[in-house]
């Protein structure tokens, strides 16, 4: 629907300039609709899927009613997870940025009370929190609602979902009876209908209705894979049209463990985001993630809601989440902000029926989708190479490097060797070995399985050395009696070499001559074999190490027990 620009909504000069600095250009629909019905002060009832702006519409007249020179809470939002507390009260502060002195701070557990608590006495005009902590501080007096002028409710549907009734039903009490409230939720549940009934004060609801539950400009897609092969799928696709940044949903904390240390094996800049990751974790990964440090965020439906990055190229369902609900929360991280996005899902046996209902759900047919062919991944990094060697040369963007090129072609090789060579040097640089998969529904019949296995990579999803085959062709050899396998995740197509690992264990671990065992180099990665009671020194003193300028991970190796 067409909508009127920001400047015919009502909103104060300062709102409108930081409008005007963040590009905003047009309001969106739930915008248009509840922005001018917020500021008369009136109760409402905001109904519009996710990623449509909800945020906007509530904080712009949240900010409206500020009384910046009272320093006292006015106005109270609730969320459900802290995640989506820390992207509303940034969003807060962006759109707040015209407005001098302004104080938002974001209230919820996890994190220390102290600090809360000091922006709490300094007087916070606005407050973002989760229901459980407000509530607490809420019984400990540091919380004064007395003065609270509006209240808003988001996601409320979710809060219920997640067991937050009591909390809300204490704090919503607690607050002033002439309070504007606003609610804001996906859907209308049961619910959610009896806390407006009770809390609200003959609200106007307005509702955004589309044909579709799910983004328009998300190319919905599922593989049908087992198991034991969504890690290799999941590398095809990524190495077939490589994202900017993506997210993986898993079902389980174990899941999201597993997929992470596999796919860290397999040389992607992953991280995880689940229920046990301490508070300061999340927000360090959540910054990586934004920052581009971390190219894959592997999560549960913790992250689904409330994790707003616009450049969320694709989103894979790794494991198919059991209420459809949760796949358009998930699918809806990507194509946001009218950019194109993609969903994958993994689905296999029962799963299909789970298709299904997602389909009636949203409304949408998903497409199925053929399995990459190594051939084809081969194909598609070869274009990508011919690609990008093709923009060098016509961008003259590359050094000539004359004096190696003539002490080869003194030596006798041709131009077109040196430059074949040079292909091969940068292809095995950016290939990432697999293992094989099965694509079909069926069982596999006994002779495939003996006409594969001959082929199998070893558990860490890279080729062995001719050294590791000759000792063992299904991966690294065993480790010998009293030494641990460390992994380190530089390896071959980084430039490491086995003496630059040595002298860099000696030196910074300082550990005595001749204690290191075995070690291996696989292209993305590198395991090394010292003394059981030197492995805590070891993890310890190279911490923060180097090789080649790189910083890298260095740990015990799990070996195939974690993996697929």
């Amino acid at each position: 629907m067409d909508t009127p620009p920001f400047s015919e909504l009502g909103l104060p000069t300062p709102l409108l300039d930081a409008i005007e600095t963040l590009g905003y250009e047009r309001p969106s629909p739930i915008q248009a609709m509840t922005i001018p019905l917020a500021l008369t002060g009136r109760d409402l009832v905001g109904l519009s899927a996710t990623g449509s702006g909800k945020t906007a519409a509530f904080s712009l007249p949240a900010l409206t009613m500020l009384e910046i020179e009272q320093h006292h809470p006015q106005v109270l939002i609730l969320c459900p997870t802290r995640e989506l507390a820390v992207q509303v009260c940034e969003e807060v502060h962006r759109l707040g940025t015209k407005i001098p002195e302004l104080q938002a701070t974001p209230v919820y557990g996890g994190a220390p009370i102290d600090r809360q608590l000091r922006a709490l006495r300094k007087g916070a005009h606005l407050i973002v929190g989760t229901p459980g902590r407000l509530l607490d501080h809420l019984r400990r007096g540091s919380f004064d609602p007395s003065h609270i002028r509006m209240a808003v409710l988001d996601e409320a549907d979710r809060m219920l979902d997640m067991g937050f009734k009591e909390e809300m039903d204490e704090l919503l009490a607690a607050l002033p009876a002439g309070r504007q409230t606003l609610f804001f939720s996906a859907t209308m549940s049961q619910g959610v209908s009896r806390l407006i009934k009770k809390f609200g004060n003959d609200p106007e609801t307005i509702e955004i209705k589309q044909k579709a539950r799910t983004v328009s400009t998300v190319q919905q897609s599922y593989f049908e894979v087992r198991q034991r092969s969504k890690v290799e799928v999941l590398s095809r696709i990524l190495d077939m049209d490589p994202p900017r940044l993506g997210i993986i949903f898993c079902n389980t904390k174990r899941s999201v463990d597993e997929c992470t240390e596999a796919l860290i094996n397999r040389g992607y800049a992953a991280d995880r985001l689940h229920g046990d990751i301490t508070q300061q974790m999340r927000e360090r990964t959540l910054k990586r993630f934004r920052d581009g440090a971390v190219e894959i965020l592997v999560a549960t439906d913790v992250a689904a809601r409330g994790l707003d990055i616009d450049e969320i190229d694709i989103v894979f369902n790794f494991d198919l989440p059991t209420d459809p609900e949760d796949y358009v929360h998930r699918i809806g991280r990507t194509g946001r902000a009218g950019r194109a996005g993609r969903a994958v899902s993994f689905v296999f046996g029962r799963d299909i029926y789970r298709l299904q209902t997602i389909e009636r759900y949203t409304r949408s047919i998903i497409p199925r989708e053929k399995i990459p062919s190594v051939e084809q991944v081969e194909g598609r990094r070869d274009d990508l190479i011919f690609e990008d060697l093709k923009e060098r040369l016509e961008a003259g963007k590359f050094a000539s490097h004359q004096d190696q090129i003539d002490r080869l072609l003194d030596q006798g090789h041709t131009p077109t060797d040196i430059a074949g060579a040079l292909v091969s040097m940068l292809r095995e640089s950016s290939g990432r070995e697999g293992s094989p998969i099965a694509e079909d529904r069926e069982p596999e019949r006994p002779e495939r399985k003996r006409r594969e296995r001959p082929q199998r990579d070893n558990d860490y999803g890279d080729r062995p050395n001719k050294q590791d085959r000759k000792q063992n062709k299904r991966g690294p050899a065993p480790t010998e009696e009293g030494m641990t396998r460390l992994f380190l995740s530089l390896g071959k197509t980084h430039g490491i070499m086995p003496k630059e690992i040595v002298g860099m264990l000696y030196r910074e671990a300082e550990l005595p001559d001749g204690c290191l065992g075995r070690i291996s180099l696989f292209p993305r990665h590198s395991l090394v074999d010292v003394p059981a009671e030197l492995v805590d020194q070891v993890l310890k003193r190279t911490r923060n190490s180097k090789l080649r300028g790189r910083p890298f991970r260095i740990d015990v190796d799990r070996g195939p027990k974690e993996s697929f």
